[in-house]
């Protein structure tokens, strides 16, 4: 019966992060924008991300860390770690491409949307650890923590989907690209199978890890770049965009069980 019970939880958890996955595609629906439209709400996409992804940071990643351990300084070094990881991985992103990029596109663009990648994928691996563990508790809970997870990741994927074209990636090619993203989720629900109870060590470090790259990338990578529109409306634009991402990923706290 318990073999039974755990086989279940595992199916109900492949099932669960393959539809996660599939979310991803939500972007498709950029692809019908004329390139006048799409090219108006890039700077939109980007304001909505900094605001999902700061919210998720500081209202969904610190908190439920914070729940393992309480506010320690140990959570802070894993946050500060995070940031500095990710401060010396766009280091050597910025080393590699300067020798290959001429003046022709923009350096800072074109790192970003790598750099956006990287963050989400460490963000998907979590979320496919936390419906592991989840369904290994109870189906219900796993199910809960499913659908919490699914509306969490709608207006993240959209917003990824435009960094990536803001990059200078093709339609196609960003679609792609924020789906092998998601698949992650499919590792990091194998990961949390595999390691089971092991596995809560791992994310009271992954957790406060991922909240200090979300920050770094947040932070250094897109809200530089709002700054290239400096009129009022822009500007207006822009915080309403980054409050409505926050305001998104604060409403996810009352679906949470």
């Amino acid at each position: 019966m318990l073999s039974f019970t755990y086989n279940m939880a595992l199916l109900y958890t492949l099932v669960s992060v393959v539809v996660v996955s599939l979310v991803s595609l939500i972007g498709i629906l950029v692809l019908y924008f004329k390139k006048e439209n799409l090219d108006k709400t890039l700077l939109l996409l980007v304001s909505l991300s900094v605001g999902t992804l700061l919210g998720g940071a500081f209202l969904h990643l610190l908190p439920e860390a914070a729940e393992y351990q309480g506010f320690t300084l140990q959570v802070s070094f894993y946050v500060l770690a995070g940031i500095l990881v990710f401060f010396i991985i766009e280091k050597f992103i910025h080393m590699h491409h300067s020798h290959k990029l001429e003046a022709k596109r923009h350096h800072h663009a074109y790192h970003l949307g790598f750099m956006n990648l990287l963050g989400d994928g460490i963000h998907n691996i979590i979320d496919g650890m936390v419906i592991a563990g989840s369904y290994i508790v109870d189906t219900n809970l796993g199910i809960a923590t499913t659908i919490t997870v699914i509306l969490h990741e709608v207006p993240q994927e959209i917003a990824d989907f435009g960094i990536l074209l803001y990059s200078g990636l093709s339609k196609m090619k960003a679609l792609l690209l924020n789906f092998l993203s998601a698949v992650l989720a499919i590792v990091g629900a194998v990961i949390g199978i595999l390691l089971n109870n092991a596995s809560e060590s791992f994310v009271r470090i992954l957790l406060p890890f991922a909240a200090g790259g979300f920050i770094y990338i947040a932070g250094s990578n897109l809200i530089p770049e709002l700054h290239r529109k400096c009129k009022l409306i822009d500007t207006v634009l822009h915080l309403s965009a980054i409050v409505l991402g926050i305001v998104l990923m604060y409403s996810l706290l009352f679906l949470e069980v």
